[in-house]
């Protein structure tokens, strides 16, 4: 195929829900932009919480913008271990079976009772990027990376509508493996 994706390396983070927000910073309390991010709309906020797992915690851990009908915790493999829990490798919003953590902020905390996962690889693409590179939402696809330790990556979900823009999303432990740093570029070579 040959359609090339640049990297996004997706550290751990959360993203809230209204009520969420509400018991974690007080409320009535607003998201307040720190950082944009690639994909439209989203951002890194000021808002950072502590995660509490059965084993171990993160302190400051940063909530993504804008506000989601749910919350949810993104983690690596590694976090997991650290924080003593085994969350399903999931397409995001795909929280049914997945395990909690505890969510402190500077105003309460909260004991999820299930939330947190291991966001499944994916690329964004706008309607017309899809188009050009021959594929639609939810297709599957296989990506090389060319870093330090060159990788196949398989089954990478595409992840197309209104609101993505051109990303490779892979999470801390992924890049890694492959040596690549944010940017670097990530080339589709075969739908599955």
């Amino acid at each position: 195929m040959g359609y090339k994706v640049p990297i996004g390396i997706s550290n751990k983070h959360l993203h809230l829900s209204e009520q969420a927000l509400a018991t974690l910073f007080g409320e009535g309390h607003k998201l307040t932009p720190y950082k944009e991010l690639v994909q439209p709309g989203q951002y890194a906020a000021h808002e950072q919480v502590d995660i509490v797992g059965p084993k171990g915690s993160f302190k400051n851990m940063r909530v993504i913008g804008p506000i989601r009908p749910q919350t949810q915790v993104e983690v690596s493999l590694t976090d997991a271990r650290v924080l003593g829990i085994d969350p399903p490798v999931r397409e995001s919003g795909k929280l049914d079976g997945s395990p909690g953590v505890k969510l402190v902020g500077p105003k309460g905390e909260i004991e999820l009772d299930f939330g947190a996962i291991v966001a499944l690889r994916h690329i964004h693409l706008s309607p017309e990027q899809a188009k050009e590179a021959g594929l639609k939402d939810k297709d599957l696809v296989d990506v090389k990376t060319v870093g330090k330790r060159p990788l196949i990556f398989e089954d990478v979900l595409i992840r197309s509508g209104d609101g993505h823009f051109r990303e490779f999303h892979i999470d801390t432990d992924e890049a890694n493996a492959a040596g690549i740093a944010n940017n670097d570029e990530a080339e589709i070579i075969r739908k599955k």
